[in-house]
């Protein structure tokens, strides 16, 4: 059996543009802070939430996007997240206050929570169980590039005034109009279409994925497992007792991915390396050299997440950045310029390890019958994990300093020990062989 990898390619890049708002957002805060500081007289506090509310629209677009993807398609979904996110855009850089600035974030962030959730579920359901991993992985790939992209950007404006900021934020509209054009030739999910009846138009996307009996087989497959579920997808199917240990499983993930701290170094660079001596123009460099290491990590993980599995790179990054987090400790305390490295190095494992792996276990993890409600369900424990960590990383580096990072420390060490005893490989297996493991355990 062959499949047309030109097309599965170019469907996973397109529909993993929504990565890309994800990482724009993300980034974008960081090289803007210093200019929302002066601009709005932002305490520790209201750093945290200016920085934090994203993620409270996250969640709101989550739910939101259960619902829309269910009733009408993954497809239409992803066409709203980009328009969301293109108008919120826009609203920030034309914020003449902070309270218009964090409503227009909070409403960015239900675009990004949107897309975070569609992007990998399409991606996950459209592609062959052997390329799956890499092709989901190619989401976390688009949000590396918008981080990066968005540093670089941030770094060419730093000199551009006191509005530099507004350019910072407008410069959004630019990506998410691209991934709205690009949604709009995006075929529909084969999986959403048999559930709901059109297994025509199913069969002739996956005539177009691979050839010979790929199709009928596939079409057969998704069928057996709908049939095997009499579930609606609705979050109350959640609460059966044979879901709630997947649920969990599903939610200590994502929580886990936020929880380990690493985040903190992408939104907060300026802020950490500002405590070692380091100037504007330093700080705002590092980002660019965090971003250059995001992707090149990235690259590693498309490479190694369907060789290697899923499983053992979970368990590098949380037991290398355990380790790396001691020693951040030791260095920032010394006020050494030396931390960068390491920082760049807990950068590195965290691209190619938690990063991208737990958005592809995420989408692989639920069965058909619930996977809109418990993909939508576990990404916002994620962004809800997202907002705690970076509303109380200014608090706690306000007091704490440096031994901020022993509590990423600990963490890491349970998260370990949570992928060892509590997750399952994934690799290489289909969505409906994954589906038929669960009911049988």
């Amino acid at each position: 059996m062959k499949f047309h990898h030109r097309f599965i390619l170019r469907i996973s890049f397109i529909s993993a543009l929504g990565g890309y708002l994800f990482g724009f957002d993300f980034a974008v805060i960081s090289g803007a802070l210093p200019f929302l500081q002066q601009q709005f007289n932002l305490d520790p506090t209201w750093e945290g939430f200016a920085t934090g509310c994203l993620a409270l629209g996250a969640i709101v677009g989550c739910l939101a996007a259960g619902r829309v993807s269910e009733r009408y398609g993954r497809r239409p979904g992803m066409l709203l997240a980009a328009g969301i996110f293109a108008i919120s855009s826009l609203a920030m850089a034309f914020s003449p206050g902070r309270l218009l600035f964090v409503v227009a974030r909070f409403v960015a962030g239900a675009g990004v929570g949107m897309a975070s959730m569609l992007s990998p579920m399409y991606i996950a359901e459209i592609a062959p169980a052997k390329y799956r991993g890499r092709m989901v992985a190619i989401n976390q790939l688009t949000v590396v590039l918008g981080i990066l992209i968005t540093n670089l950007v941030n770094y060419w404006l730093r000199n551009e005034g006191t509005d530099a900021w507004r350019w910072m934020f407008g410069l959004g509209a630019v990506p998410s109009l691209l991934f709205w054009v690009g949604a709009y030739t995006l075929p529909e999910s084969p999986r959403w279409l048999i559930k709901k009846g059109m297994e025509e138009k199913a069969s002739i996307i996956l005539s177009k994925i691979g050839t010979g009996s790929y199709a009928g087989d596939t079409v057969k497959q998704i069928k057996g497992a709908l049939a095997g579920s009499s579930h609606k997808t609705n979050y109350k199917s959640l609460l059966q007792k044979s879901f709630i240990p997947i649920l969990l499983i599903g939610i200590g993930l994502a929580a886990f991915q936020q929880f380990c701290g690493i985040n903190t170094v992408f939104n907060y660079a300026p802020k950490i390396f500002e405590s070692i001596g380091a100037s504007q123009d330093d700080q705002l460099l590092q980002t660019v050299f965090i971003g250059g290491v995001n992707l090149a990590f990235t690259i590693l993980a498309m490479v190694f997440v369907d060789r290697v599995g899923r499983k053992p790179l979970m368990l590098l990054g949380a037991g290398g950045l355990a380790i790396l987090y001691i020693l951040i400790v030791q260095l920032l305390g010394a006020g050494s310029a030396q931390v960068s490295w390491l920082l760049l190095a807990a950068i590195g494992i965290y691209a190619m390890s938690l990063a991208p792996v737990t958005w592809v276990l995420i989408s692989e993890i639920f069965p058909t019958g619930i996977r809109d409600a418990g993909i939508s369900v576990a990404v916002i424990g994620l962004w809800v994990a997202y907002f705690i960590l970076v509303f109380t990383f200014p608090i706690l580096f306000e007091y704490l300093k440096d031994n901020t990072f022993y509590i990423y420390a600990c963490v890491c060490t349970l998260g370990f020990l949570f992928v060892l005893y509590k997750v399952k490989e994934t690799k290489g297996k289909t969505l409906e062989e994954l589906d038929e493991n669960l009911i049988r355990h």
